[in-house]
C-alpha cells in the first residue's frame, strides 16, 4: 500500500523558500546578466522567483540568503532587526589588544563612527575553503585571522573598519547571518533552510 500523500489545503500558502548559498569569491550578489561577464547567482541557484536578503560584496565569500517571500527578505534586511553578521576576515599584520579593542569600541569611518563589534583573533586559522584565485601574500608581513561581529551593514564596511585601524583586508569571509551559517557548505553549494530558525523578532 502506498503512503498516503498529505495536499495542502484549498488556498493554504505553503512556507517561503529560504535557501542559504556560500557565495563564491567574485560572484556578484544578483541574477541578472549585466555584469560584463561574471559569475552571477543564476550561476549556481536555479530555482524561480527567489532573490537575495541583503547583498555581499563580489569580492567577498560565504552567506548570502535566498528568498521567495518579500516580506521575509525585508525583516532579514531590515537593520532595525539587528541581525548579527559574523565575517572571518584575513588581515595584514598582527592585530593586538589595542586594535581589538578599537573595534569593540567603534571605529571612526569617513560616514560617522560604527556600532561597538564583536572582535578576536583566531589563534590557528578557521576552517575556510582554498580561494580561487589565491590570495596574494607579502612574504615579510605576518597575516592574522580576525572573527568580527557586526549588527549593521555600511558599504564596504569590514574593509574600511581593517584600514582605518592599521590592518588592511586581505580575504572576507561571512560566516554567518543570524542563526544561518555556511558550515558544510563548499563554495557555491547551497542548502534550504526553514525560516523558522528565526522568528523575526530583534536578536539584542
Amino acid at each position: 500500500m502506498k503512503p498516503a500523500t498529505r495536499r495542502a489545503a484549498p488556498g493554504a500558502r505553503r512556507p517561503p523558500a529560504l535557501i542559504v548559498l556560500n557565495k563564491p569569491f567574485g560572484v556578484v550578489s544578483q541574477f541578472s546578466s549585466g555584469t560584463a561577464g561574471r559569475a552571477t547567482l543564476a550561476d549556481f541557484v536555479r530555482l524561480p522567483n527567489v532573490y537575495p536578503a541583503g547583498r555581499l560584496d563580489a569580492d567577498s565569500e560565504g552567506v548570502i540568503l535566498l528568498t521567495d517571500d518579500g516580506a521575509l527578505q525585508a525583516r532579514i534586511s531590515d537593520p532595525r532587526h539587528k541581525l548579527p553578521k559574523i565575517y572571518w576576515v584575513q588581515v595584514e599584520g598582527v592585530p593586538d589588544e589595542p586594535a581589538l579593542r578599537a573595534f569593540r569600541d567603534g571605529v571612526m569611518l569617513r560616514d560617522g563612527p560604527t556600532r561597538p563589534a564583536g572582535a578576536r583573533r583566531f589563534e590557528q586559522p578557521p576552517p575556510v575553503w582554498p580561494r580561487d584565485p589565491p590570495v596574494r601574500f607579502r612574504r615579510e608581513i605576518p597575516t592574522t585571522w580576525l572573527e568580527l561581529t557586526l549588527r549593521e551593514g555600511r558599504n564596504r564596511q569590514i574593509r574600511r573598519m581593517t584600514a582605518a585601524v592599521g590592518f588592511p583586508t586581505l580575504r572576507l569571509v561571512r560566516y554567518a547571518v543570524g542563526p544561518w551559517t555556511v558550515a558544510g557548505l563548499a563554495p557555491g553549494q547551497w542548502r534550504p533552510a526553514a525560516a523558522t530558525e528565526w522568528d523575526g523578532t530583534p536578536m539584542l
